[in-house]
Order: structure tokens, then sequence, then C-alpha cells
């Protein structure tokens, strides 16, 4: 959904009031604002002066609230297919 608000903090206030939180978009030249925006929106990214689904395959992607918790992307992706494991040598002999 795309809105026009007089008041930003009151644009903030309409992209919280709902029950996703993937991403948001916010249109702005001033980076007071954009600050604001990413401090307050309740969203898994803020996107500023572009759609909120562009994203790069390296960036993480998640929501909150009812869009999700977790993220994906290559940092997740290899975590899901690893295994960590841990090897302690306690008191064993120096390896020669």
């Amino acid at each position: 959904m795309l809105s026009s608000f007089a008041d930003f903090r009151a644009a903030v206030a309409e992209a919280n009031d709902s029950e996703y939180g993937l991403q948001a978009g916010v249109f702005t030249a001033d980076l007071s604002r954009v600050r604001y925006a990413f401090d307050e929106i309740e969203a898994g990214a803020i996107v500023v002066n572009d759609v909120p689904s562009v994203r790069a395959d390296s960036m993480p992607y998640g929501g909150v609230k009812a869009s999700g918790t977790g993220r994906e992307g290559v940092r997740w992706a290899m975590e899901e297919m690893s295994e960590i494991r841990l090897l302690l040598l306690a008191g064993a002999p120096p390896v020669e």
C-alpha cells in the first residue's frame, strides 16, 4: 500500500498499525526521518527511496510480528546447513 502523509510520525504510526512487519519503504531526503523510521517502524527492514521488495541476495531477509521470525540469506543458509561441533582436549599433552 502506498500512502501520502503530511505528518511523518503519523505515517510511522500507520505503518506500525499492522499485524505484519516484513519490510517497509520510506521516501524522504531527510536523514533525521530515515533514522526515526529505522528506530520506530516495526519491520524486518526499512528500504529508503525504493520499493520495500528490493533486495540483494546477500542481504538478510525476514520479518517481525505475523511476518515470521528469523532471517534468510547467505549467512543463515550456511548456519542451517552446518553442524556446529566442539572438540575439547582438557589436560591432553601438547601436539608435536
